[in-house]
């Protein structure tokens, strides 16, 4: 009887981690910045989004690997909260205001994207 039950809660046990460690992803994906103050706020960014547990932006080749519960958020909230914080990714662009309010060593080169072009349709046919 002691063996039955002790079968069954290691089933359960071993069913409950299974099923927290799918919902666990890790995410790499580019963010731009330049310095040790760069890496700084945008781990913070990501880290203060509920749903992930850690962080680690590399500042030489600009790729932040994140680790987070997919069942808690989506890959959007990370993205958007590093661009409050005045860092672009390919999801979601910085305010050019909080762009602006960066230190001078944190000001990276900006890129314009198609949404950027989207907004200035003077003379364009439709």
């Amino acid at each position: 009887m002691k063996t039955k039950i002790l079968s069954l809660m290691t089933i359960m046990v071993l069913s409950i981690s299974t099923m927290f460690a799918q919902s666990e992803k890790n995410e790499k994906f580019e963010v731009a910045g330049n310095c040790g103050m760069c890496k700084a706020r945008i781990e913070k960014a990501a880290k203060s989004v509920e749903g992930v547990s850690t962080a680690d932006w590399d500042k030489e080749t600009k790729i932040l690997e994140v680790k987070y519960d997919s069942s808690k958020l989506s890959i959007h909230k990370v993205h958007m909260a590093i661009a409050k914080a005045g860092h672009d990714t390919k999801m979601h662009k910085a305010s050019k205001e909080t762009y602006n309010n960066l230190p001078g060593c944190c000001k990276y080169d900006r890129v314009n994207t198609e949404a950027d072009d989207s907004h200035h349709h003077e003379g364009h046919i439709h």
